[in-house]
């Protein structure tokens, strides 16, 4: 059996249901349907209204459950929330009202992934200013996830999918995710990278089937601050969590600069790459792969995947959002569901 794949349907007001609908119609929706079994989680009145306006003749079914879906039918299969209504319209921008509705459909797909009843979820973007004004205290979905299935670790794996045979892709894990930059240094400890990089161990080992990964870890500072004149964060912090992870048996190098680091791992010397704040990672990611790279959620008990974006206020209800990054993460959500990665 194909597997079953939560879709979340993110922020109402972004771009969410647009890449949803734009995915799940002609002339993705038979690709789709080869790889898996799709079913959106939100409010089928939004996804409706935003087919319209696409001027889509998908059609939209509701079920209370994967169980209740007894023939896949082709269109749109909706666990239907309602909880937003088509009175929410698209444009309006970040509100309590739009965070409410993303943390719901988040937390409907986490009990059906918990429970098995789905083989992984995909989330569309949500807005951290909205899940705030909704009383949700999280920077992220990655803490959201954390908190909702009772994670102890968990880690924001970005992963830049291979174009070709002879292209390695590039995989990269962050040690700290959404933080304004003059935090991340005193959030920086010993514990946490080495978190880090067990975090990315697991992940290769496990979800990513390498035998004997390749890890690496970048510096804080530049040039991994060259031997302390850039600051000390590498010797005091991230060298002794690389030699902490060495001890438990896991292959990594570290620190080194991340300019350098990030090109020999896109050569393929290394398989996942701990860099140590958000832009440091994100920005090669995107440079490489945007619209096609994907956010894999590692150290919860099931599989989530998420495009490389975010809700794209200032484009929702154009028409223009493009679906290939949903696309690919519901791509290798079936794959790493299948273990066929």
């Amino acid at each position: 059996m194909k597997p079953i794949i939560a879709i979340t349907m993110g922020d109402p007001a972004g771009i969410g249901p647009e890449i949803i609908v734009k995915a799940l119609s002609k002339p993705h929706a038979s690709r789709i349907a080869q790889l898996c079994r799709p079913m959106v989680v939100g409010d089928r009145a939004v996804l409706e209204q935003t087919a319209r306006w696409l001027k889509s003749s998908v059609e939209f079914h509701s079920v209370a459950g994967p169980e209740s879906a007894v023939e896949w039918r082709t269109g749109i299969h909706v666990i239907d929330l309602k909880n937003v209504g088509p009175s929410h319209r698209v444009t309006r921008g970040p509100d309590a009202a739009g965070g409410r509705a993303a943390a719901e459909a988040i937390g409907a797909a986490v009990r059906l992934a918990m429970d098995r009843r789905v083989g992984a979820m995909v989330t569309a973007p949500i807005s951290k200013e909205a899940l705030h004004a909704a009383g949700y205290p999280y920077p992220g979905h990655t803490e959201l996830l954390a908190e909702l299935s009772g994670a102890k670790a968990v880690g924001m794996l970005m992963v830049a999918l291979p174009r070709s045979k002879k292209d390695p892709g590039l995989r990269i894990l962050l040690a700290t995710t959404h933080l304004a930059m003059r935090d991340v240094p005193q959030r920086l400890t010993r514990e946490r990278v080495h978190s880090a990089i067990r975090l990315a161990h697991q992940a290769a080992t496990g979800p990513f089937k390498i035998r004997r990964p390749r890890l690496a870890v970048t510096g804080l500072n530049p040039h991994a601050g060259e031997g302390g004149l850039f600051g000390l964060e590498e010797k005091e912090i991230i060298r002794p969590a690389v030699e902490a992870a060495r001890r438990e048996g896991i292959t990594v190098v570290g620190p080194k600069p991340a300019d350098s680091l990030i090109c020999q791992a896109y050569d393929g010397q290394y398989d996942i790459v701990v860099a140590m704040y958000h832009d440091q990672a994100l920005i090669p990611i995107k440079l490489l792969a945007f619209g096609r790279a994907v956010n894999v959620t590692v150290g919860l008990p099931f599989i989530r995947t998420s495009p490389d974006h975010g809700t794209a206020y200032d484009i929702a209800g154009k028409s223009i959002a493009d679906p290939g990054s949903l696309i690919e993460a519901i791509r290798l959500a079936v794959m790493l569901a299948k273990k066929q990665i």
